[in-house]
Formats: C-alpha cells, structure tokens, sequence
C-alpha cells in the first residue's frame, strides 16, 4: 500500500529541480546505447525518430520538470517498434476531450503516470496525477486512484529495465533513498 508521507521527508524537494540536470542524467543513461536525447523547449512534447545524423529526439513542454519526467516515462515504456515512430505512433486529442475521448486518454495514462511517479520521488519532486483536460469532461472516475493502483503493481513487479535504470540514476543524482521504499511516495488529498 502506497503510504502518506509529507513534502519535508523528502531531501531533495525544495533544493531546485532544473531540466538541464534531468537532460544530462538522461544522457548519462540512454545517449550511447539508445541514441537518444531529451530536450526541452517544445511548445508540446514530441518524440521523433533519429533522422540522418540527428539522434531521437524526446522533446519535453518548455522547462518543465515534470513534463520532462512525463515524456522520459513514456519512452521507456515504448518497445523498439514505437521508438521508431513520431509520437511512438500514438494519437493524441488535446485539452477539450469529450468523455469517450477521455476514457480512452486516461486508459493509455496510467502506467506512464505511475513511472513518472517513480522518478519524482528518485528525484525528490512532487507529483500529481494529470488527466490533462481542464476544459473538457471527466470520464466518470477516479484516475488518480488508478495512476496509484499501477504504481502498486510496478512497485511489485518491478519497473521496465530503462525506467529502473534511471530511477537508480536519479537517486545517484539528487541523493534521495532508494525509490522503492514505499514510505517516501508522496500521496496527496487526491489519493485518499
């Protein structure tokens, strides 16, 4: 069970989280074997295919800490085939979704979420599961109960092989306890 614990019992919160950091432990891990880079500054995140002598390219939101955490889960979520697709060959509806457009948003969203919640606590962020519709229509549901329910399963079975990798990267970086220690995920009002 995913247990509460407050913002202070975490090391890193509070020291700075900047996404040039997030960019070299990214390439610390994935760069040579995966050529890939994370980047920032995209007005939408955006995964491309390595082009000529361009490498892949996951392109984060702006300078945002936890988009760059977000898109990093999504690619290590993403097998060989996706890799080589723009977007991982996923749809994507913007903010505005009807609640069929939701459920199915929401269906795709979970395990990403549940990773990216692995990593902010590896780096010592808050986290807060985003149903990503703020003018559109919920679905009918509790998505912040099934983000947590496939962190459970995650913690349980273990995470994929890249997203392991740079949980125990991040942990080196920011100095935090080991992210499989249950005690320090940080579990808000909206958990229950």
């Amino acid at each position: 069970m995913v247990r509460r614990a407050r913002q202070a019992d975490s090391p890193a919160i509070g020291r700075g989280h900047r996404c040039a950091d997030l960019e070299l432990v990214f390439a610390d891990c994935f760069r040579a074997r995966w050529g890939t880079k994370l980047e920032g500054g995209a007005a939408e995140p955006l995964y491309l295919p390595a082009s000529g002598n361009a490498p892949h390219r996951l392109c984060y939101r702006a300078d945002y800490f936890a988009s760059a955490l977000h898109e990093t889960a999504h690619w290590c979520v993403a097998g060989p085939a996706r890799r080589l697709r723009i977007d991982f060959g996923y749809w994507y509806r913007p903010d505005g979704r009807d609640a069929a457009g939701q459920r199915a948003f929401e269906a795709v969203e979970a395990r990403p979420q549940a990773l990216e919640w692995i990593f902010s606590v590896a780096a010592g962020y808050c986290f807060r599961p985003s149903a990503d519709n703020l003018r559109g229509v919920g679905a009918g549901g509790d998505f912040g109960a099934r983000v947590a329910a496939e962190l459970e399963r995650l913690l349980q079975r273990g995470p994929p092989p890249r997203a392991r990798l740079f949980a125990d990267a991040l942990c080196r970086f920011y100095g935090t306890p080991d992210w499989r220690d249950t005690d320090r995920y940080l579990c808000r009002d909206w958990l229950g």
